[in-house]
Parts: C-alpha cells; structure tokens; sequence
C-alpha cells in the first residue's frame, strides 16, 4: 500500500477543497481507501495509482452530491383536481391499445424484449436471427412504437428521453 501512503494526503486535501468539510473528506477518504483494499493484489498492480484513487474519489463525490440533493417539501393541500386521470393509469392503457395496432413483428419482439425481458440474444436463437439483426429490428420496433404513442397519445418526451406529459385519448 505505499501507493496509498504517498497519494493520501493530497487526495485527502482535494477532497477537503470539494467537499469543504473535514468530516465528509475523511468520510470519502476511508471509502476511498476500503475499495482500495478491496481490490487485494489488483491494486498494488494498478499502473497509475494516483489516477485510480482520485478517479474512485471522484466518482464518491458525484454519489454523495446526488444523495445530498436539495428537495421542497410540498404543502399538504396540493393536490390533483378529481376530474385529471392519474398519468400513469392512463399513459398504462395506452400502451396496450397501441401494441394492438401494430404489425405482428413489432408487437411480439417489444412484449417479449421490453415488457417481459426476454434477452436479445435468446429473442435471436429462438427465432433464428443474427443478435444485430434482432437489435435492429428491436431498435426499429421501438422507434414506431415511439411514433405511434407520440400521434395516439400525444406522449412528449423530456430532453432525457422520459415521459414528461401527455393527452388521454
């Protein structure tokens, strides 16, 4: 571990300047240094040391900001009005009136693929594809899919790529 005993200090003062407290750096330095030792030999034999402790340091920092993530509590008189569907009630009948309308293909690989989560690979051996051709016609299954609910349903995606609103039918 003398890869630890020489990186240490100056790990344990970047980790002071991002956390800003000397609880948290200790914190983030023991873990740091337990995920060291747990990788036993592997990480006496780890080219750059240096790269690797600040790299597992880093990636503690991002969890722990995510953990500590700000939240507003909501008043207790907030509520949906009684006449709005519940999103996800509606947006989930949707889903299967759509999967009806489409071609037979499309239907069976998003059921099987996405919806009970059959592995491509399987998908692709019980149906005697190629993995790429399944991930293609996977690929272009969803991306109908897609369209349909965008058309049928009025679904919008946020810029993550997840459902932020729709239009009951």
């Amino acid at each position: 571990m003398k890869a630890w005993k020489k990186h240490e200090h100056e790990l344990l003062c970047w980790l002071l300047r991002q956390v800003g407290n000397e609880a948290d750096a200790d914190d983030l330095i023991q873990e740091t240094f337990l995920r060291a030792i747990r990788q036993q030999g592997k990480f006496c034999a780890i080219v750059n040391a240096r790269a690797w402790l600040f790299e597992v340091a880093r990636h503690l920092l991002i969890d722990k900001s995510r953990q500590q993530r700000p939240f507003m509590p909501l008043h207790d008189d907030l509520s949906l009005p009684d006449n709005t569907p519940e999103t996800v009630d509606s947006l989930a009948g949707c889903l299967p009136r759509i999967l009806d309308k489409m071609a037979e293909s499309d239907r069976i690989i998003l059921t099987l693929c996405d919806l009970e989560g059959m592995k491509q690979a399987d998908f692709a051996d019980r149906n005697g594809l190629t993995l790429a051709a399944t991930k293609s016609r996977l690929s272009r299954a969803r991306d109908r899919l897609h369209r349909k609910l965008s058309s049928n349903c009025q679904i919008r995606l946020d810029e993550y790529g997840r459902v932020c609103c729709f239009t009951p039918k």
